[in-house]
């Protein structure tokens, strides 16, 4: 009887843990989906103007100064970004509640003038501010403040993008390579589920990109793709190396942070004009919908990657990871062409395959695929994702990142990206 009492007993102290999560992860997922909604709405805006008002890249430099004022007069000019966000995740630091309104304004500014740069990796900062302030109203200890930030960060990449169960497994899977929180999965879950919902119920719809010509898996195409992962291990690298490199040489040649952003933003206004297109201000999302046509210029990849390690290195705000997508997509689309494989299909395995090389989260990439381009060319995506992941190594977009375990031996390691 004394047994029974005490399995009674356990059986409703984790229905009570469960009906708690349940309930602060919804109101995670509402106030993180509206302001997710706000933030692709105020994007979309940024970048229609934009679009058909080019002329306005002119003023870019003036936009880099109106930001770096911006984070000064609110004592945040040594802002590490997503890197903040993981490193709370390790308890190692608290993020300030201040950092989602600065992410927000001055993301949709860069957007807005021309700079080169994603959102998701601003919305893992929007999230995880977010989160981190619910933790704090609610009165949650560390260990639950860590899981409520976690579910911020879900909820407006699932606002964000409109990949619900990536969003989930990425949050999980980014902080830490090599183990994963379940504490976090059914309210992580609830939070996504609950803002892309709410995101889409708002009119935000999610990004869909259509494989043009489908391939039967067969030895000779499968063969080509191994040859695909290796390289997008390469670009993996090579975008990771050129992004910190690009900060480093800015700071260290402009040490003040107001001259640095303007020059970077005279930079890009003369790359822009050389290449008579502006084609590569924003995320880039114009270009991955011609990589899936098989129309993306030859060099996009290579351009894009310097014009969004410009954007970055100098100070403006925004996220890496679209622009990653954007990188695979191009680079992947001539590929294609160049080895008589499908430019469609190719340009889908190097969008998830340099994502994966860039984030070390070979679970979330397969799942992103398969949110957007449905299961029909899990097969190739597999091999590339795998492929790049083992052969990126240890360099990633995080600092913060630690990989706990090796990826070419059956040990532990524990080391920090680079």
């Amino acid at each position: 009887m004394s047994i029974l009492k005490e399995k009674s007993k356990i059986i409703l102290e984790r229905a009570l843990i469960f009906l708690r999560w349940i309930i602060f992860a919804i109101i995670t997922g509402l106030v993180v989906g509206g302001v997710g909604t706000l933030f692709v709405k105020g994007l979309g805006l940024a970048n229609s103007f934009r679009t058909t008002h080019p002329q306005i890249i002119l003023a870019l430099p003036l936009a880099g100064l109106a930001i770096v004022f911006l984070y000064k007069i609110c004592n945040y000019e040594n802002d590490k970004g997503t890197n903040l966000v993981i490193s709370t995740l390790h308890a190692e630091t608290q993020i300030p509640f201040r950092m989602a309104p600065l992410i927000f304004i001055s993301t949709i500014t860069t957007h807005l003038f021309g700079g080169s740069a994603g959102r998701e990796g601003a919305a893992l900062q929007l999230g995880g501010s977010i989160g981190n302030q619910l933790g704090r109203w609610f009165k949650f200890d560390q260990e639950d403040t860590e899981l409520i930030v976690m579910c911020g960060m879900s909820a407006a990449f699932s606002a964000i993008f409109g990949t619900p169960l990536a969003a989930v497994i990425f949050v999980m899977e980014v902080s830490s390579i090599g183990m994963m929180h379940y504490a976090a999965f059914v309210p992580g879950m609830v939070a996504s589920l609950v803002a892309s919902s709410f995101a889409t119920h708002m009119g935000v719809h999610a990004e869909a990109f259509v494989i043009a010509e489908t391939v039967d898996f067969a030895l000779l195409p499968a063969l080509k793709i191994v040859l695909l992962g290796i390289c997008c291990a390469i670009i993996s690298i090579l975008f990771c190396q050129l992004l910190h490199a690009a900060g480093h040489i800015l700071k260290k040649h402009f040490p003040n942070p107001y001259i640095r952003i303007a020059i970077a933003a005279f930079i890009i206004i003369g790359l822009t004009a050389l290449l008579h297109t502006s084609a590569y201000s924003g995320a880039g999302v114009n270009l991955i919908e011609e990589a899936f046509l098989g129309e993306a210029p030859k060099m996009a990849f290579l351009w894009k990657m310097i014009f969004t390690a410009i954007t970055l290195g100098a100070g403006f705000k925004g996220g890496e990871i679209v622009p990653s997508f954007t990188i695979g997509a191009t680079f992947g689309c001539l590929f294609g062409s160049l080895l008589g494989l499908s430019p469609s299909l190719c340009a889908a395995v190097a969008m998830v395959s340099v994502f994966c090389g860039v984030t070390n989260c070979p679970i979330s990439s397969l799942l992103i695929g398969f949110e957007l381009f449905g299961f029909g060319s899990m097969k190739f995506l597999l091999i590339g994702v795998s492929i790049s992941y083992m052969l990126s190594g240890y360099t990633g977009l995080y600092s913060e990142q630690t990989i706990l375990n090796s990826k070419f031996k059956m040990q532990t390691i524990d080391v920090k990206t680079h």
